[in-house]
């Protein structure tokens, strides 16, 4: 195929992807195109929903007939024509939270390589304990002698020392941590008596005639707990498993029966509840009698006694693993120096494929993570950024790599890095797509393509499409004032340094805790205070480890947190955190069920002349429970079906077309005052909350609610829309609904990256709403990367100076303009630039 007839661009006629309106465009293939416009405008249903649907599923199609029977109903994207789509890979906003068992280690795939030094390359102690050194025999996996006892054996492979199979510590399965019963816990009150429930494990899980057949073990159970003896209190905690014969009485039947019954003492009655856990719930119920330690055995390295007897340039594999990357790359560097000279070829090649995996990660800006820490730790953009080196370390061409906000949680300094892997997808023949916000990411773009103008059902039309250069002269560009710089500077009135603590002050001493030093903060209430520095400079570990916990701590009388040493919170009665988790992972949470609006709507309609003639009452009108709900769907909207091995398909319910309730519903009209015509419940569902606000005008309650809605910016969303299925920013802002309009003096509001997902046009709107909660006394700590946010902010704590162990000391605190001027705060620096513009 010469390169006169080569395909240029991806062409996409016709896509109707959720909001799509019927958009024509031509995305060049073998560049970076970015794709902008505000939130819900579209841009994930043209990245993912479009390009990455079409071009997996024609890789898909390209396996065998087998595999493509099973996967055809899947279904295509809704797009009359979509030509020269190359094969697709996705790197998500959100990857799947990862199990207990990964950590950074083997989800970055570095830990196969260190694995494979120490098992080709280590010291291996013989089966009588003697180490052995390192030698050709145990490299090329042959058996080798001990040169103290004669002892013939092999060297572990690099498998025997994963702590996913044979290399766990036997004592906590790999996990690295052991639950243990808190006796503390056991008895919270001891003024109580055992009768009136002092053994709070005998109320919640177990029977409570536990408490008569302590009396047969010659427990008193009528005097308060604190006075029993030490000799009943041990019965209590660790009595023998004796079977006693009691009469016992049915409460509920009061029915008495002899009967012989095992003693299980407080403690037992725990570790029994915990051996038999099925789920979460179980566990909520058996958690809080349990106390969480490091496993004793392997001090919760997760490995063996054996796998850690391995030794290799002075370190074990336990140790090799709590170094940070930044620490271990010049320690692998140096491994094959330390090695006899007939190994040292074999050392260079396996270092060379850790190094390479690790210099990637490392320009992600991810060098300051040990490879033990645990994946669940990771922030979304952290995990999103090892997925993202994983690929690049696989060296395809001809891919289309689709990227949903890469941006994300990337401090100003990392985000150069990104661009420069970005660069490398490009450089070995793929074609990058990527949606952001980030206006620096845009501006590196060869190409922009914008949707909007606004979103939901006002977006999904091509506003622009064209290189940078004309982006930034647009006139029809939302973004493009913002590509020329300068758009957000100053967008509300921020307190003067002397005026700042006025109306008080939130003090925390905290001791060390993961990579964050001892530190002492003052945080002025009443204020909008934004906690910033580089990834890992300990900006979660600070405010979600120790400012939260120790603040609900304060508030409910309970002990502190270790890691906190000191708070003190004068006139603080509630601390909330609004994050971007997902609300209710539930179908049957929609946006007006959780903001309450669907309860006003029911009695709405109950009231109504033609629900009273059926003798239908507000309950009838629930899609969940009531008598109107779609038998089909049974009110959901949508029924699976079932593709045998493959994940279940999810379709539409057939019968309410996914109104989720029954035809007999029509027969209830609502009409407003002076409106033309009246609506059902299922079409005022349908409406967005910007269309429905009008006809609620004479509703105060359902209005005031609506209202409060298009004001956090979610007016395009429409009533009935599953609130699982909104983006990070919108679930934060729903969250925020009803705590909007109340004074709020007593209460600490911290988010964790609210910009999310965000437009520079959304972050203007949720400027405004941290704005409100301001004036209503509130005090607001958010812990965020964007500058939009953090220039505007009264006070700014900036954490650093890098991260890691080079970071968790806090560099500078104060106004924009104190932090700007700052020498040792790398967020200064692009304060400075911004505030400079």
């Amino acid at each position: 195929m010469g390169d006169k007839e080569r395909p240029r661009n991806i062409i996409v006629r016709g896509a109707r992807v959720h909001n799509l309106k019927n958009i024509d465009v031509d995305i060049p293939l073998g560049k970076l195109v970015a794709i902008a416009g505000v939130s819900g405008s579209g841009k994930s249903s043209l990245a993912l929903g479009t390009l990455y649907a079409e071009g997996s599923r024609r890789y898909l199609e390209a396996l065998s007939t087998y595999t493509r029977r099973r996967i055809t109903q899947a279904g295509k994207a809704d797009v009359e024509e979509i030509r020269h789509v190359p094969a697709a890979l996705a790197l998500h906003q959100r990857p799947g939270v990862p199990g207990v068992r990964s950590t950074f280690g083997t989800a970055s795939e570095l830990l196969n390589s260190l694995r494979l030094l120490f098992s080709r390359l280590g010291s291996h102690t013989c089966p009588n304990g003697h180490l052995c050194p390192p030698n050709m025999d145990v490299a090329l996996m042959l058996p080798t002698k001990c040169p103290v006892c004669g002892e013939e054996f092999y060297g572990p492979g690099a498998e025997a020392m994963a702590f996913n199979s044979e290399g766990a510590c036997p004592h906590c399965s790999g996990t690295g941590i052991v639950r243990t019963v808190d006796e503390a816990s056991l008895v919270p009150d001891e003024s109580l008596s055992i009768a009136e429930g002092a053994v709070a494990p005998w109320q919640t899980l177990m029977w409570s005639l536990m408490k008569d057949i302590a009396k047969e073990m010659g427990v008193r159970i009528d005097v308060p707990f604190r006075d029993l003896t030490p000799v009943e209190k041990e019965v209590v905690f660790h009595g023998p498993a004796e079977k006693k014969h009691i009469l016992y009485v049915n409460e509920k039947t009061n029915v008495a029966a002899e009967m012989d019954f095992t003693y299980y003492n407080a403690v037992y009655t725990v570790e029994n509840a915990l051996a038999k856990v099925k789920d979460e719930k179980g566990m909520k119920r058996v958690e809080k009698f349990l106390h969480e330690a490091s496993c004793p055995e392997c001090q919760g390295t997760r490995l063996s006694a054996k796998v850690r007897s391995t030794r290799l340039a002075g370190k074990n594999l336990a140790e090799a693993t709590a170094m940070t990357l930044d620490e271990l790359i010049p320690w692998v560097k140096a491994v094959p120096d330390t090695l006899p000279q007939e190994m040292r070829p074999m050392a260079e090649s396996i270092a060379e494929s850790f190094l390479d995996n690790a210099r990637r990660l490392k320009e992600l800006g991810l060098g300051y993570l040990s490879l033990d820490r645990a994946s669940s730790t990771l922030s979304t953009g952290e995990r999103q950024r090892v997925q993202l080196a994983r690929a690049v370390r696989n060296e395809t061409t001809g891919v289309l790599y689709v990227l949903d906000e890469p941006s994300i949680g990337l401090h100003p300094a990392n985000i150069e890095g990104l661009l420069d892997v970005i660069d490398s997808l490009l450089r070995d023949g793929n074609s990058v797509v990527l949606v952001d916000h980030d206006v620096h990411v845009l501006q590196h773009a060869d190409y922009m393509i914008e949707l909007g103008p606004l979103a939901g059902s006002e977006g999904g039309s091509l506003l622009f499409a064209g290189d940078m250069q004309a982006a930034a002269e647009s006139k029809v560009s939302k973004i493009a004032p913002f590509l020329r710089g300068g758009a957000n500077c100053n967008l509300r009135k921020r307190a003067s340094l002397e005026k700042m603590f006025e109306p008080g002050t939130i003090h925390l001493e905290t001791n060390q805790l993961h990579t964050v030093r001892p530190l002492q903060v003052d945080i002025p209430k009443g204020r909008l205070t934004v906690v910033t520095g580089v990834s890992g400079s300990g900006k979660t570990t600070m405010v979600l480890e120790c400012l939260l916990p120790a603040l609900t701590a304060n508030i409910e009388g309970d002990k502190l947190p270790p890691q906190v040493k000191v708070i003190s919170a004068e006139g603080i009665r509630r601390a909330n955190l609004i994050d971007a988790s997902p609300i209710g992972i539930n179908i049957r949470s929609t946006v007006a069920t959780y903001s309450g609006v669907l309860d006003e709507l029911r009695k709405l309609y109950a009231g109504t002349a033609a629900a009273k003639e059926k003798k239908w009452k507000a309950g009838a009108f629930s899609y969940n429970t009531g008598k109107l709900r779609c038998p089909t769907c049974d009110g959901t909207g949508q029924i699976s079906l079932d593709v045998q091995f493959l994940p279940d398909v999810t379709i539409t319910c057939p019968d309410c077309d996914g109104r989720r309730y029954s035809e007999e519903v029509k027969d209830v009209i609502w009409q407003a005052e002076g409106a033309e015509h009246g609506y059902t419940l299922p079409e005022i569902l349908s409406l967005t909350v910007k269309e429905a606000l009008p006809l609620f005008a004479k509703q105060k309650k359902i209005y005031g609610k609506l209202s409060t809605l298009n004001d956090l910016g979610l007016g395009y969303l429409t009533l009935g829309e599953d609130t699982p299925a909104l983006s990070g920013g919108e679930a934060q802002r729903l969250k925020l609904a009803s705590e909007m309009g109340r004074t709020q003096e007593d209460t600490v509001f911290v988010f964790d990256e609210p910009t999310i997902g965000l437009h520079p046009l959304d972050v203007q709107v949720l400027l405004q709403v941290f704005d409100r909660l301001v004036e209503a006394g509130a005090t607001v700590i958010v812990i965020e990367h964007d500058l939009d946010v953090i220039i505007n902010a009264d006070y700014i704590i900036d954490m650093g100076p890098e991260g890691g162990e080079k970071g968790g000391r806090i560099v500078a605190c104060g106004t924009p303009e104190n932090v700007a001027a700052a020498n040792d705060s790398i967020t200064g620096k692009y304060i400075a630039r911004e505030i400079m513009r």
